[in-house]
């Protein structure tokens, strides 16, 4: 039995997750600035995913998702400092700071994996996009230097999905017509499900991805590298 510590742990893809773990019979502990909506084996509510503000947790770690998150689609003009600041803060520096806080922990593990959360949106360039794609990528270079200032005894890999039905992307796909466009323009003509996002998640987090590091998983329906 492997541990796992998931932060965002009240989002719906978080949850995905752990079901899966769980049913491989893993411990998941969450963490989440909201309160608990999942049976965990242990939960801890933050205020926020910053220095000081972590739990102490026994023992050690053999895994750790960041999954708390920003969707701020504007036209450049319109965006301002402070939401720049607060998407890099929320995705980025927070990431960096859940790592740095649990690194020891995942240290003492013989096979520990950390997984980060990206966008299709980095690699592709969409409008409105702007605040998003510039945190994200810097997620998606904190993957890779991660990865190689922690090999071999540390994996790192992080997630790069399109839009996805989760309660954060709701308003893209809460009426059929914003569901009917959204599924358009996927090359596989769906929209992603939480579900298939933990699938990869987990994978990446168990040994069963024992040979993969620093890479940028595309969970998105071909959208990222398809044109059709």
């Amino acid at each position: 039995m492997n541990t796992y510590l998931l932060a965002g742990a009240s989002s719906l893809m978080a949850i995905k997750t752990a079901e899966l773990l769980q049913q491989q019979g893993h411990k998941v502990i969450g963490l989440s600035t909201k309160p608990n909506a999942f049976n965990y084996d242990l939960f801890h509510q933050v205020e926020k995913y910053e220095q000081g503000n972590f739990p102490t947790i026994e023992g050690s770690i053999d895994g750790l998702v960041y999954f708390p998150g920003t969707i701020n689609l504007k036209p450049f003009h319109r965006l301002t400092a402070k939401e720049f600041i607060n998407d890099y803060e929320i995705n980025a520096l927070g990431a960096v700071s859940f790592v740095q806080n649990y690194l020891n922990q995942l240290k003492q593990s013989p096979s520990a994996s950390i997984v980060l959360m990206s966008t299709v949106a980095v690699q592709s360039g969409m409008p409105f996009h702007a605040s998003i794609a510039m945190a994200k990528g810097a997620i998606e270079g904190l993957t890779k230097a991660l990865a190689a200032e922690f090999a071999p005894t540390i994996r790192v890999n992080a997630i790069a999905p399109s839009l996805t039905l989760t309660p954060l992307a709701d308003r893209f796909t809460n009426t059929a017509d914003k569901m009917e466009a959204s599924q358009k323009r996927n090359p596989l003509k769906k929209v992603g499900t939480a579900d298939e996002l933990a699938q990869s998640i987990t994978f990446l987090l168990t040994e069963k991805s024992s040979w993969i590091t620093g890479q940028i998983l595309a969970v998105d329906g071909g959208m990222g590298a398809l044109k059709i």
